[in-house]
This record gives C-alpha cells, structure tokens and sequence, in this order.
C-alpha cells in the first residue's frame, strides 16, 4: 500500500522546476554576482511593492475565509518595510517615481482576481510569495548590504524580523496547507496556481531585464 503524500510534500515537488534557475532569471543572477547595480536592485524593490500592495489587499478579503484567513498574520505584512525601503532607496516621492512593467500589472490583476472569488488561488500566491521571500529574502539582504553599504534601512523588506525561527514558520505553514480541506482537485488547482505565480516571477526577472537594456541604450 502507498503513503499518501502530504500535499505541502506533493506541492514542493511539482513546482521544484518552476523555481530553479533558468535563462530567464538572469536579472538575478547578476544583482546576486556583483553585475547588477543599485538601481537594478531599487527597481525590484519597487515591483514587489505593487505585488505586495495586492496581496495584502486580498488578505483584507480572505480575512473572513475560513481557510484562507488561517494562513494570515500581521508578522507577514511586507508594506511597511517596502515602503520605508523605497523612502530611504528613491526618496519621500517614491510613489510618483515608480510604475509598475507589464508583467506585474498582470501578476497585480491575477492576484486581485482570485482574492475575489478562489480562496484556494489567494492561498497558493500568497504561499509562493511569502515562503519564497522568506526562505531567499534574508540572505539576499545579507548580499546587498555588503554590496551597497546598506544597514537596515533599504533592505527591511528582505528581512522578516518579526519571523524569530523561519525554519519552524515555514513548517507551520506546511502543516497548515496539509490540513486545509480540499479535495484532489481543488488541490490540483492550487498547484497549477502556485505555478502560474512562479512563472510572473521568471517573467517579471524578464521584464527587468529589458528594462535596464532600454535604460542603457
């Protein structure tokens, strides 16, 4: 007889393709390399705000759900250190000064959409957001602190600190999304969702990438 495999196990094994590197993600290889600038990491910066600013729209929605709301807490809340990051990274008119690329604005809708009517797609981007920036953000911040002479002001976002033990939240979360109550098909439809989220990210990396070379030409 086979062990039935939890879906947080059974969720991480058919997205593992879909977060490993590839051409598309060159962006980042580059801000992690020493080849990208300060402006190339501002300009991320300013895009998860628009992400962010989505998601945590939709939790306002979910907060009622009575699965979705389970994942929630203000500790995960990214947009006061985004926010004090852009502030500090571009200045107080940083709003003005920022625009969100064409992949984002679709990413932006896709999460507004499902927020709306799918609790189970709002669950499966807000997995793939926060546990990926979790789980890559704090050593990504360590990169750039060294690299641009940052302290704490600039890379806030990537921090998490009001996350003590990321390791254990992480598990959490896992037992959290093998205990919500879905069916086999609704669980299919949150991966192919935690799919379509990793593939706006290789995108968006796509999109940054042609905006800097438009930038320098």
């Amino acid at each position: 007889m086979n062990a039935v495999v939890p879906f947080s196990t059974a969720l991480r094994e058919r997205s593992s393709d879909a977060h490993s590197p590839s051409e598309c993600d060159g962006f980042m290889t580059d801000l992690l390399t020493g080849a990208g600038t300060r402006d190339d990491y501002i300009a991320l910066i300013a895009q998860h705000w628009f992400i962010y600013a989505a998601l945590e729209e939709g939790a306002v929605r979910m907060r009622t759900d009575p699965v979705a709301s389970v994942f929630l807490q203000g500790r995960l809340s990214r947009l006061p250190a985004l926010e004090a990051d852009l502030a500090f990274l571009i200045g107080a008119d940083w709003r003005e000064r920022i625009t969100p690329l064409p992949t984002t604005q679709a990413y932006v809708s896709r999460i507004r959409r499902v927020a709306a009517t799918w609790p189970g797609g709002f669950v499966a981007h807000h997995y793939t957001r926060l546990l990926g920036d979790l789980s890559g953000g704090p050593s990504i911040g360590r990169l750039m602190r060294r690299r641009f002479g940052f302290e704490t002001n600039g890379i806030g976002f990537l921090l998490f600190g009001d996350i003590a033990d990321p390791k254990a939240f992480k598990t959490v979360y896992r037992e959290q999304l093998d205990a919500a109550p879905w069916d086999d098909r609704e669980q299919e439809r949150v991966i192919a969702e935690v799919l379509v989220a990793y593939r706006f990210t290789t995108e968006l990396f796509a999109d940054l990438t042609r905006a800097k070379a438009h930038q320098v030409a």
